[in-house]
């Protein structure tokens, strides 16, 4: 199918982009609904995944300026860690071209189908602080830069990923977890925009459109996170993680 945008198929991606937003912002995802959706509209894999990349950028710096107004990120302790996980991403998406990620496709729907479990069964998720396990430091140069360097090379479940690691390692309470996690998350993805940008992959026009659409999706989600908190959080991570646990695995068996 040969890529031809028209309005019909501008609008049809702006509401794909504004649902993956508002999901993105609560649990991570969104890439479920979008990435399928630009394929189906006709672009390559390596255009659908560069253009997915801008289209995230929006809802991930969106949430991420709404958690910052709402004071629930404090941008000075976060600097390393958005600096680790922007080289992390930028490290990750040189070594995904010349390396082959099979392996990685095998393993991962039972890493993410886990990290749904914990969040389903752990006693400790909740909306307190408790205390952390690794310092900010060790944090960012350990998850923040391997998280980065998996968003760079593969990319699934980014968000569940690093929310997990706010939770059990830096020890903070899950909305407040799901707040700094989106602002690695931006830090990431415009890394990665970077690199497929110099590989002139990305389709612009259409990249903008549904960055409009995550923008407002991310806004309203942001919303939820602060307003429900774990009562929502919570059940759409694990819904998330199985969800996207069998579409890598139905990708590996073709039957999704």
């Amino acid at each position: 199918m040969d890529f031809a945008l028209t309005f019909e198929l501008a609008a049809v991606l702006f509401l794909v982009a504004m649902l993956a937003g508002f999901i993105d912002a609560i649990a991570g995802g969104g890439g479920l609904l979008t990435i399928p959706a630009l394929m189906w509209a006709g672009l390559s894999p390596a255009a659908a995944l560069a253009t997915n990349k801008l289209q995230a950028c929006g809802g991930s710096f969106f949430a991420s300026l709404y958690f910052v107004r709402k004071k629930m990120v404090d941008l000075a302790s976060l600097k390393l860690a958005i600096l680790c996980a922007f080289i992390g991403a930028a490290l990750g998406t040189i070594t995904v071209q010349s390396i082959d990620a099979a392996l990685l496709e095998t393993v991962l729907p039972f890493l993410i189908l886990a990290i749904g479990a914990y969040f389903l069964f752990s006693k400790k998720i909740s909306e307190d602080d408790r205390h952390r396990v690794l310092t900010p430091t060790v944090f960012a140069f350990t998850a923040a830069l391997g998280i980065g360097f998996y968003d760079g090379f593969f990319g699934p479940g980014t968000g569940s990923f690093l929310a997990l690691a706010f939770v059990s390692l830096a020890g903070f309470g899950l909305a407040k977890a799901t707040a700094h996690a989106k602002v690695l998350n931006f830090a990431t993805n415009i890394s990665s925009l970077v690199f497929f940008t110099l590989g002139g992959k990305v389709v612009w026009v259409l990249g903008g459109v549904m960055l409009i659409g995550q923008a407002i999706g991310a806004t309203l989600g942001s919303k939820l996170v602060i307003s429900k908190g774990t009562a929502i959080i919570r059940p759409l991570v694990v819904m998330m993680s199985v969800a996207m646990s069998l579409k890598l695995l139905g990708s590996q068996f073709q039957w999704w």
